[in-house]
Parts: structure tokens; C-alpha cells; sequence
């Protein structure tokens, strides 16, 4: 599977956010990851439509819009129309998990599921034959700059065995407290799809990419 990195905006500095992106950009990183995060289903309020619809004509990137958000069936539409090019959905907080992944399939555009650190893979093993990314929590959803979560790791490698048991192919994204530190372990644990805020943003972006890339 390709490596990809995917800086969360959760941390950047919206001030400037258009001339971050384009550092990211130009630095190599393929994702835009952008947390959509609602005050119900996480205690954060953080951003939704017209921030992404502000920030598409900055980057031609993927957009990897991750809805931390009670019943996201509500407003699936509305963020494809805005520019989306994946929604990744909570377990947690879909009523009938199935039937949103099918609905974002529909809209034309990537579905993947995400699982809390304490929600077990196997509350998911019915739809990933349908999603095309798996996001595991590394840290429990809500705020940035935590510290990663270590059994987490665990979870990684459950859905990296399934994948090859079943011959499935879906990308394995991990978000939360990813740092240079841990990086490799997360990618040795099968993860393919690496979201980091902090460890992006704080600093200088473009060698923060390089980084980044350089070992992935």
C-alpha cells in the first residue's frame, strides 16, 4: 500500500491557513486531514462547512474530512458539495454503520470508518469489505496534542491481518499523538496512512514534511 502523509489542520495556524496548506503542498504531503468535530459526540467544536469550502481553492490535495460528529448522515451532502474526497465516519456514532458507508459511496466519493481506542475491531468486521480506510485512534478523539495511546498498536495490526486473511484492500490511517518518535512503529504495525497535527504545524512545516516523508 502507498504511504501517505496526512497533516491535520487541527493545529495549524488559521490565521495563515491558506499559506500553510500551500507549504504542505509544495513540502510533498498528499492529504489535506481536516477534523470535523461537533461538541456532542466530542466535547470540541472545531470547524465545518465554509471552512473547507474557504480552503479548497488553496490545494488541488486530497481533502480526508474526518467527521467526529453525532449522526453524520445529517450533513454527508453537504460536505461532498464543499469538496471532500473521502468522509471517514464514526462507528461510535452511526446508528446503522452499513447503510452510511453505502450512502457515502453513493455520493461518489472515498468511505472509510473510524474506531475509538476502546471500541474493538471486530464491532466493524461487517463493513470493511465496503470502506476503502480504516482509521484507527491512536489518542481518544476530541482535542489535539495528545499523547499515543499504546495499545492501540494492537488494533493496527488486527486490521492489517484481516485485510490479508480476507485478501481486502483498504488504507489503515492512524491519527493521534503520531510524532517522529513513534512513527515507525505505527508503519511497522501496518498503518499506511499517517495523520499528525502537532508534529506537522509546530515549527517549520516544509522540513517537518520532508521529515516525515523521508522515512515513510
Amino acid at each position: 500500500m502507498m504511504r501517505i502523509l496526512a497533516p491535520s489542520i487541527l493545529s495549524a495556524d488559521f490565521g495563515i491557513l491558506g499559506e500553510q496548506l500551500r507549504i504542505c503542498d509544495e513540502a510533498g504531503a498528499q492529504y489535506v486531514h481536516i477534523d470535523v468535530m461537533d461538541g456532542m459526540f466530542v466535547p470540541s467544536i472545531t470547524y465545518g462547512m465554509p471552512v473547507i469550502s474557504s480552503i479548497r481553492p488553496y490545494t488541488n490535495r486530497f481533502f480526508d474530512v474526518h467527521l467526529m460528529i453525532a449522526d453524520p448522515d445529517r450533513y454527508l451532502e453537504d460536505f461532498v458539495k464543499v469538496g471532500a474526497d473521502s468522509i471517514t465516519v464514526h462507528a461510535e456514532a452511526c446508528k446503522h454503520l452499513d447503510a452510511t458507508i453505502e450512502r457515502i459511496k453513493r455520493l461518489g466519493v472515498k468511505a472509510a470508518v473510524a474506531i475509538n481506542p476502546a471500541t474493538p475491531v471486530d464491532s466493524i468486521l461487517h463493513v470493511l469489505g465496503k470502506v476503502d480506510m480504516v482509521l484507527v485512534m491512536t489518542v481518544n478523539p476530541g482535542f489535539g496534542g495528545q499523547s499515543f495511546i499504546t495499545y492501540t498498536l494492537d488494533k493496527i495490526r488486527q486490521v492489517a491481518k484481516y485485510a490479508a486473511d480476507n485478501n481486502l484492500s483498504y488504507d489503515i490511517q492512524v491519527d493521534g499523538g503520531i510524532t517522529r518518535d513513534n512513527l515507525q512503529e505505527v508503519l511497522d504495525a501496518g498503518a499506511n496512512v499517517i495523520v499528525s497535527g502537532s508534529s506537522v504545524f509546530k515549527g517549520d512545516i516544509a522540513d517537518n514534511v520532508k521529515y516525515f516523508l523521508e522515512r515513510m
